[in-house]
């Protein structure tokens, strides 16, 4: 910074307690430059600061600060700018592969005679080891002991290979298991706001920015830190000194008015901003939030706005920094932080006060807080919101939708009465017991009896809970949702109330201090006493880590088809993710997962039907045992201190027994093990060359999966587990694995063997060249199209490989939306997949793709390939390649089995000039290597 130009003069000195520092003033800017900054949105000053830091007349020009300066609202995003983030968050199942990826390119330099220690992060870098804990064991005060022992011998590999590198690059440091989920440590801990740093003799001051390998990093959002989520593909960039290119965005302002009224709770509040925004459309736009509401908003409830962003497609969904702010940094222990904070973003113009003039924004929306009710969102979208009352209403109507795709028919007075509001609330239509004699599973509409192992015999049904979790950093993050939990199981305890046998609980927070201060409420053993015991601090449900359901219950599942549901206090709950035997998954605040838990059916109305049945055979109804607001208040402010944030992170880089104990490689080098099934070295620089090779058309290409719209990374990329039919089953038991020893797909992501074998693998995406099939399969067809033949995708893939065949893949609306798996891309490049055609992209999926060489193509407004005619049984040539500028249109020529020929234009989503010089490298990585080795 200290060698950057400063063409507007704007460079100031700031004193803070004796202490100066360095900075560029937006003050001084606005003074000089003349222009007016009064309106522009709080994000986009917090990039413009960005920009005048970082100004050096090549990566960042005058003309850039200017633009970003004269941002018109109503403008369509064209101008490019580099965003530089001051650091770069990982959590272990992508930070895994990105270690990998640079242990490969000091592989690759060595090799090349370059010097292996010049890949190394140039920015700091935090990884922490979040994703790996499944809830293996449950229902016990062993269970979190249990996991964590289970947790450490399945990857040991990985945490040795972690560890390696803690100590191989400069500027990686690794918050160990057993701590915490990487968003909320970020929030409570590493989130500094206004960050620091030396360079040239000085002390700078600057805002505290970042990106990370989890779409949620957003959640930081409501720290006022300017903060998105990456493909670790993006992200390993920007560790290695490379900015991320974007456009300068639109901005969404969104006026919050008035307070919550009691009984709502901040998750009900986030799934009704999930729902407006996805409605409104705000993909690849940035959101804030703004007006009078702010100020009866936490941090912690802010900070669940914020975490949802992906959810509702935007970049960011930011908050100001306030008094809110800086009242959450003392009561997480970062007090000595808030002087240099207030100082700073008061003397930029970024403080934000009730009362000050709105900025202008590119379009509106506004919420009353106190129309929000309570609410759920499912079966499988967190934007499907349902008010409590329409929970049952819904999943009948879901579960008839689903019968009639699998081709069960319902006649007509049946599936009126289904729809309707007869029958019992805890069965789904036994009357249907006899609709379908002939089918071998048993009708459907029939519960199963069964027996579990300690004698307690139960029916199982459709809509019978079988997941209940309190898990996510979404909401363990949040006192006020955590202690209501708490208040209610104490309350369903104190009347006799018992979670039902088949389903199976957790509690899985977020950060160690939701324990320590659950244990000072006396709230604990309550919930303990609902089997709602402590099974692991990191990410387990809600990523699908939510470990086997118990034999009996998978057998009544399949032995009855039935649809069974999950309920969890997440932010994910797409189809196929939570657990593969669960077709209903619903994201609801944690005291209405405990509700539900006792209620034990999502078939159920909790507005008016009874939870259960006291021991005096009384019903208890939700709103007997639902918690006062008072008293979750009184209880948050005499009980979560600033002292328990400060004993949880005093020696949060330390880990445990299991951790310290570790045998650790060491070298600048990683020695790759031939026989390790989890760490294998990547192939992407396998044979890499100084000079890439030109740029070439594509032609005679295949279809390798045909997709409809919203296909999620979770759908591309592999995530979960897998069985031992499956393309990577199969691979491992070569190797001598056991299928009890698989571990997850995310698990394994420093395996490219394992990993290209679960891309497209996910048992619920449907490939339209096989319609009716559910599942990793596709059809491989021969250069003359005689003979095709059903195999994975896998299978065909590699068969296409053999014979030299390029592949692409054609979708829908929204392609890749959800987590930002690099997996997803790294995946569909290793099968040979060298485009994607697709409708739309979601944002962090498109970078991606083009992050590893793959073209991402759009169809032209209005036409899909349904309207022009596509099969996905053709041969495709994409021709223009040579000359490839960014937006340009591309013809694709699509000639069918009978020789006809379909040519239609396609819009190039390689949006910036940075973007196509990674694209011509054949990927980022192989760019940032290549500029290594010029060195």
């Amino acid at each position: 910074m200290g060698n950057m130009l400063n063409s507007f003069d704007s460079l100031m000195t700031l004193e803070v307690s004796g202490k100066k520092y360095r900075y560029h003033s937006l003050q001084e800017f606005s003074k000089s430059a003349r222009f007016d900054l009064s309106r522009l949105p709080f994000s986009l000053k917090i990039l413009l600061e960005n920009l005048l830091r970082r100004e050096d007349g090549v990566t960042v020009r005058k003309e850039d600060i200017e633009a970003l300066a004269q941002w018109d609202p109503a403008a369509v995003p064209d101008r490019e700018i580099q965003f530089m983030p001051a650091r770069v968050l990982l959590q272990d199942f992508t930070g895994v592969p990105a270690v990998a990826d640079l242990a490969a390119m000091r592989a690759a330099l060595h090799r090349l005679q370059g010097k292996p220690s010049r890949i190394n992060p140039l920015q700091p870098v935090d990884l922490i080891i979040d994703h790996s804990v499944q809830v293996d064991r449950y229902g016990t005060v062993a269970s979190l002991k249990a996991n964590s022992a289970i947790e450490f011998e399945r990857n040991h590999e990985r945490y040795q290979f972690l560890r390696w590198g803690q100590g191989a690059f400069t500027n990686f440091r690794v918050v160990p298991p057993e701590t915490g989920i990487c968003h909320q440590v970020n929030l409570e801990y590493l989130a500094q706001v206004a960050m620091t740093s030396e360079l040239n003799g000085a002390t700078w001051v600057y805002p505290d920015t970042l990106i990370g390998t989890d779409s949620h990093t957003t959640m930081i959002n409501g720290l006022g830190v300017v903060g998105w989520g990456v493909g670790g593909i993006e992200a390993e960039a920007a560790m290695l000194g490379q900015p991320c290119s974007m456009l300068i965005p639109q901005v969404v302002g969104f006026r919050l008015l008035g307070r919550l009224k009691p009984g709502a709770t901040a998750t009900d509040f986030v799934l009704t901003v999930t729902q407006m925004l996805r409605r409104k459309g705000v993909v690849g736009k940035f959101v804030e939030f703004f007006g009078p509401g702010l100020a009866s908003l936490s941090v912690a409830d802010r900070a669940t706005i914020g975490n949802m962003a992906p959810e509702y497609g935007a970049t960011i969904g930011i908050f100001p920094v306030d008094e809110q702010t800086t009242a959450y940094m003392r009561l997480t222990g970062r007090e000595s932080l808030v002087p240099l904070v207030e100082t700073y973003f008061k003397a930029q113009g970024l403080w934000h006060t009730p009362g000050q003039s709105e900025s202008a924004y590119s379009d509106t929306l506004e919420l009353e807080l106190g129309t929000v009710e309570p609410c759920l969102a499912g079966p499988s979208r967190p934007q499907d919101r349902l008010l409590l009352k329409d929970v049952r209403s819904s999943f009948r109507t879901s579960l008839v939708t689903l019968m009639q795709h699998e081709a069960v028919k319902l006649d007509k007075e049946t599936r009126e009465r289904w729809l309707g509001e007869g029958g019992s609330p805890m069965t789904v239509a036994p009357e249907l017991t006899a609709l379908h004699p002939d089918r071998e599973l048993g009708a459907l509409g029939q519960c199963v009896p069964l027996r579990q192992p300690d004698g307690t015999a139960y029916s199982l049904c459709h809509g019978s809970i079988v997941i209940a979790a309190i898990t996510s950093c979404t909401n363990t993050s949040n006192p006020s949702v955590m202690i209501a939990a708490g208040l209610l199981a104490k309350n369903a305890v104190r009347r006799g109330l018992q979670v039902k046998p088949w389903v199976k609980t957790s509690l899985a927070p977020g950060s160690k201090v939701v324990a320590d201060y659950l244990v000072a409420t006396g709230l604990m053993p309550y919930l303990e006493g609902l089997r709602f015991h402590l099974v692991g601090y990191g990410c387990t449900t809600c990523i699908g880590n939510s470990g086997p359901l118990a034999e009996h219950i998978t057998k009544a599942i399949v032995d009855g088809s039935l649809s069974v549901a999950a309920v969890l206090s997440g932010n994910r709950n797409f189809e196929g993710r939570i657990n593969s035997y669960i077709r209903a998954n619903y994201l609801a605040s944690p005291p209405l997962v405990v509700a539900y838990a006792l209620a034990g059916n999502i078939n159920i109305d909790l507005t008016r039907d009874p939870l259960g049945i006291d021991p005096n055979g009384q019903p208890v109804y939700l709103k007997d045992i639902w918690p006062a607001d008072e008293d979750v208040a009184e209880l948050a402010h005499s009980h979560v201190s600033a002292g328990q944030f400060n004993n949880t992170y005093g020696d949060v880089f330390n880990g445990g027994e299991l951790w310290n104990g570790l045998e650790t490689p060491t070298g600048e080098l990683y020695r790759w093990q031939e026989q390790s099934t989890y760490i294998k070295e990547p192939p992407f620089f396998a044979d890499f060359t100084a000079v890439p090779a030109p740029v070439a058309d594509i032609r005679g290409s295949r279809v390798l999966v045909l997709l409809g719209d919203s296909v999620t990374t979770d759908h591309i990329s592999p995530a979960g587990s897998f069985g031992e039919e499956s393309p990577a089953g199969r691979y491992l038991i070569s190797l001598g694995v056991k299928p009890h020893d698989f571990n997850s797909y995310g698990s394994r992501r420093g395996n490219h063997e394992v990993m290209v074998r679960g891309t497209f693998a996910n048992i619920r995406i449907r490939n339209r060249l096989v319609p009716g099939v559910e599942g990793g399969v596709t059809v491989w067809m021969p250069t003359d199209g005689k003979g095709s033949v059903q195999m994975s995708i896998y299978d065909a893939a590699m068969r296409y490989r053999e014979e030299a065949v390029p592949l692409i893949v054609i979708a829908g609306k929204e392609y890749g939306t959800g987590s930002s798996r690099d997996w997803a891309a790294k995946g569909t490049l290793l099968l040979g997949v060298r485009a994607v055609i697709a409708e739309s992209f979601e944002r962090i999926h498109r970078s991606n793709l083009v992050g590893m060489g793959i073209l991402p193509l759009q169809f032209m407004p209005d036409a899909t390939y349904s309207s022009l005619g596509l099969g996905g049984d053709e041969l495709f040539d994409i021709e223009g390649l040579e000359s490839l500028a960014p937006a340009q249109t591309l013809r694709v020529k699509a000639r069918a089995m009978d020789g006809t020929i379909r040519e239609f234009q396609t819009l190039v989503r390689i949006d910036t000039h940075n973007e196509l010089d990674y694209y011509h490298h054949g990927g980022i990585l192989s760019y940032v290597l290549r500029q290594a080795l010029k060195k």
